[in-house]
């Protein structure tokens, strides 16, 4: 897929106030700081199309980007922000319940998760929680030009042998480094293959 055009739509927390849902829509969550704003900046071939940020839980709003005029990219509120208070993760887990449940053009979610580490609890749990909401999800490995090919190996089949305790099949994973353009194409021709068997459906 070629991206002529990405265009930043809106920021909000209300999911009755999103763009309508008449495109198919393909969001984006991590961990706090896993490096989503990098890779959307990467896939949309923009700069600063996502803000990036050193600050873990920067983003806390459900933000939509315009993708070639006919598919929407959302960008999530990452999970784990542990300078934040009860109140406020009880609230965004509230909020992006509501969206993965309630959002009728929502095709699938990308789950990013840092290749450099071993399998995450908290990672573990989110994807865990996706399937109980019958979420269609893919994970996406980050950074992995930061880390030996070894090494890369032995984490994807460390987070391969935890998923397998609790899943009968593992969902797809990409491999990806925002600065070396490593798995561009692949995300996106899958994105592009999920819109062509959408035509019409919106």
């Amino acid at each position: 897929m070629n991206i002529k055009s990405a265009t930043f739509l809106q920021s909000n927390t209300k999911i009755d106030k999103l763009p309508a849902a008449n495109k198919p829509e393909y969001a984006f969550i991590g961990r706090s700081n896993v490096g989503k704003s990098s890779l959307i900046n990467m896939l949309t071939n923009r700069k600063q199309l996502a803000k990036t940020s050193s600050t873990p839980g920067k983003t806390i709003t459900i933000n939509h980007f315009l993708i070639n005029e006919n598919w929407y990219l959302v960008d999530l509120p990452g999970y784990g922000f542990a300078q934040r208070s009860k109140k406020d993760r009880e609230s965004w887990k509230k909020m992006l319940d509501d969206y993965i449940t309630k959002r009728k053009n929502l095709v699938c979610m990308f789950v990013l998760v840092d290749s450099r580490i071993e399998p995450q609890k908290i990672d573990l749990e989110f994807i865990n929680h996706l399937g109980e909401l019958q979420m269609p999800f893919y994970i996406i490995f980050t950074k992995v030009d930061k880390i030996k090919e070894l090494e890369l190996q032995r984490n994807l089949q460390a987070y391969k042998e935890k998923l397998s305790e609790q899943w009968e099949e593992i969902p797809n994973i990409f491999i990806t480094s925002s600065e070396k353009e490593v798995g561009k194409d692949d995300v996106l021709n899958l994105i592009d293959g999920l819109n062509e068997q959408l035509k019409g459906s919106f």
